[in-house]
């Protein structure tokens, strides 16, 4: 299985909510700089957090590749999400290639823990930062780390 893990692009810094916050005209921009690096892979679904500005990057991204299923809104991607109940939701889709589309801190403390078992090293993920993870099964410490891009 292959997971690719985004970080929404650059949002508002000011909104009635942090969950309401939108992407600003560059966050738009490097969410599609970053979708240009998923053109012509395998993705089988793209799950992603329902606050507004990753909903928005999931969306960008979708239409950039042509994916014709819909964006899969799950509650356990948000930026205080337990990494270890991402690494647990992630069991139904392991025979399948997933985009996860989300937020910091949980992006970094998500790659830290599937790559080295562990919570205190989490990886830096600017805005629209896009990692690679490839493993058998989404288990904590048995995942590889193939690649981080940073958009700019």
């Amino acid at each position: 299985m292959n997971v690719w893990i985004l970080r929404h692009g650059e949002a508002q810094y000011r909104a009635r909510t942090d969950a309401e916050r939108e992407l600003t005209t560059n966050g738009r921009e490097e969410a599609l700089t970053s979708a240009a690096h998923l053109l012509g892979q395998p993705l089988r679904w793209i799950i992603a957090s329902p606050y507004v500005r990753a909903q928005q990057t999931a969306e960008l991204v979708r239409q950039a590749l042509g994916f014709s299923d819909s964006i899969v809104t799950v509650p356990w991607l948000t930026p205080d999400s337990d990494p270890r109940k991402v690494l647990d939701n992630l069991d139904v889709y392991a025979s399948d290639d997933v985009l996860l589309v989300s937020h910091q801190p949980l992006v970094g403390a998500l790659i830290g823990l599937a790559v080295h078992g562990n919570l205190q090293q989490a990886q830096p993920m600017h805005t629209a930062s896009l990692a690679q993870l490839e493993a058998e099964f989404p288990l904590a410490g048995a995942m590889n780390l193939l690649g981080v891009r940073h958009p700019g």
